[in-house]
């Protein structure tokens, strides 16, 4: 290290003499040039005393003073890179002095390095031959394996030869066997076309003698469409008297068309439960009747050596008294007649009807305890036959519409609804118009409140008021309405009223705030939506289009929620 070091420094210092050699040469060089330049402007500043240019003289007066400084610095400069240059010979000198009194070790190092050379030689020649030795053993191994291989090859040839004739065996023997098999399927075949072709016959005279019934009921079917029609247009001109009456004595039309309809839907209700009541006692009826038959096999192969009974005489247990059905039957009428009687409250029926249906509904329980199907019981026991009771949903809506007749000829207003009119044409439509059109409560919360003002505008050819007549019934526990009435008002003139929205269960709800103008009813929409969550794709389709095998093709789908609620998704 030592060596390595001296070695270095004196490197190093030859490195330093060398630079500074070739600044101090530059350095003189540049004091040279400087010399010459301030002899040259000493012979100009001459030159222009005698023209007698003073403006010259004085630039390179100053040009020359500033060139005497250059050189001064460059003098300066020259002595101390002479110094320098001084210096370090001085100190090179001195490190190959010292480096001198190393020579002996120099030499003992350079005999260690040549013998450390020869033992690494050694060294190679011995790893080489190592290297050899085991190259030899490899081939020996791979030829080994190459003649293991050699022989597995051909035990694998000879077995997939033996497979070969083996599989060759079997197939011939598989031959033999489908050859069979397919002689049986044609057979099986042949058979079911027969039967196909017989049950295709057979179905063929089935949709003959439907096309011969089907042209002798057409003509039927024209009369029941008629006449369906008929009660349609019939039930529709009721309709339409019943909403004039209704307009007439200034009633709500919504409020009641509403109540109508779901009269109507309860009846509907009512027949079908009535229905279903039927079908279920023809259910129970089959069940015992099965249960009988099978109680009846069961004995039989019991004592398949007794006296075969009579088949009027064999009769359940269950059956052989007439209890047995009054209690079956008692059950199914009770529920029965406490639906009718729930669905007469909800159509809200007079008093005097829901008392005939329950006359009738008792005079049912009665009647109907007594069997309705003859064959079934005892041949000792009487039948009676039960005369057809009046519908009491037909009583309720025949009762309704007396009462509907009677409240509108003792209640008929005097007043007439104007015409919307002007000299030149008629206005046809609503009175007043509503900006926004519907009232409509977005994204509410629980327990809040909205309000909302609403402006009413007069649309008609005319003067004309209005005045409110209320809200959805449905609607009076959430919502109120402040309307201050404002008089007559001029066509084109406009009017507000405030609504209040209060939520208090999480549910969407529909209805109308409804008014009443000189010219008729009019209503304004209003809907409360809850917090809904609308997530779509801003892609249909996903198209990579053309690409090359091997390649990588990404494409971005966005998924945005334009809804108030949030929600996750996978």
């Amino acid at each position: 290290k030592s060596l390595q070091l001296l070695n270095d420094m004196v490197r190093e210092k030859e490195l330093a003499v060398e630079n500074t050699s070739d600044t101090l040469s530059a350095c003189r060089l540049r004091s040279k040039m400087l010399a010459k330049q301030l002899d040259h402007v000493d012979m100009e500043i001459e030159r222009e005393e005698e023209a007698g240019n003073v403006a010259a003289v004085s630039h390179l007066q100053a040009m020359s003073s500033r060139l005497c400084t250059e050189l001064e610095r460059e003098k300066e400069l020259e002595l101390r890179l002479a110094l320098t240059q001084k210096q370090n010979l001085v100190e090179l000198w001195q490190i190959e002095a010292e480096q001198g009194k190393y020579n002996i070790l120099r030499e003992q190092l350079q005999k260690d390095e040549e013998e450390l050379q020869m033992q690494y030689q050694e060294e190679r020649e011995v790893r080489i031959w190592k290297e050899k030795i085991t190259a030899l053993q490899a081939e020996g191994t791979r030829r080994a394996r190459e003649k293991k291989e050699e022989k597995a090859r051909r035990e694998r040839e000879e077995r997939n030869k033996k497979l070969l004739e083996d599989a060759k065996r079997n197939h011939e023997k598989a031959v033999c066997f489908l050859r069979q098999s397919m002689a049986r399927i044609h057979e099986k075949n042949a058979k079911e076309e027969v039967k196909a072709q017989e049950h295709m016959e057979r179905r063929i005279q089935a949709v003959l003698s439907l096309k011969t019934s089907i042209t002798s009921n057409r003509e039927r079917l024209q009369t029941l469409q008629i006449l369906n029609k008929a009660k349609a247009l019939e039930a529709k001109k009721e309709e339409m008297k019943m909403r004039e009456a209704i307009l007439a004595e200034g009633g709500n039309v919504i409020r009641e068309t509403f109540l109508h309809k779901r009269r109507q839907e309860n009846a509907k209700k009512q027949e079908a439960f009535r229905e279903l009541q039927k079908s279920r006692k023809m259910e129970i009826v089959s069940r015992i009747l099965q249960e009988r038959a099978s109680i009846y096999k069961q004995r039989k192969s019991q004592s398949p050596t007794k006296a075969i009974k009579p088949r009027d005489k064999l009769v359940h247990p269950l059956l052989q008294s007439r209890e047995a059905w009054q209690i079956i039957f008692s059950c199914y009428l009770q529920h029965l007649c406490s639906f009718t009687k729930v669905m007469a409250l909800s159509i809200s029926l007079p008093q005097d009807v829901l008392c005939e249906s329950g006359d009738e509904d008792t005079e049912r329980d009665k009647t109907l305890l007594v069997p309705e199907f003859p064959g079934l019981w005892s041949r000792e026991y009487d039948l009676h036959k039960v005369p057809k009771a009046e519908d009491p949903t037909q009583l309720a809506i025949r009762a309704m519409r007396k009462q509907m007749a009677e409240k509108k000829m003792e209640a008929l207003q005097t007043g007439i609804h104007h015409k919307q009119t002007v000299p030149a044409q008629e206005h046809k439509g609503c009175a007043f118009h509503s900006k926004p059109s519907c009232i409509h409560f977005k994204d509410f919360d629980v327990g809040q409140t909205y309000k909302k003002k609403i402006v009413l505008i007069n649309t008609s050819y005319s003067v004309n008021y209005c005045r409110l007549v209320g809200i959805s019934e449905w609607l009076k526990d959430f919502i109120s309405v402040h309307f201050d009435p404002p008089g007559k008002m001029s066509s084109g003139m406009s009017c507000e009223f405030l609504v209040t929205f209060k939520p208090m269960i999480n549910e969407g709800l529909e209805g109308a705030v409804m008014f009443m103008a000189r010219t008729g009813p009019f209503s304004v929409p209003l809907k409360c939506t809850v917090k809904t969550c609308i997530l779509a794709l801003d892609k249909e389709l996903i198209d990579f289009g053309s690409l090359v095998v091997g390649d990588t093709i990404s494409r971005t789908i966005n998924l945005t929620n334009s809804g108030a609620l949030g929600t996750t998704f996978k």
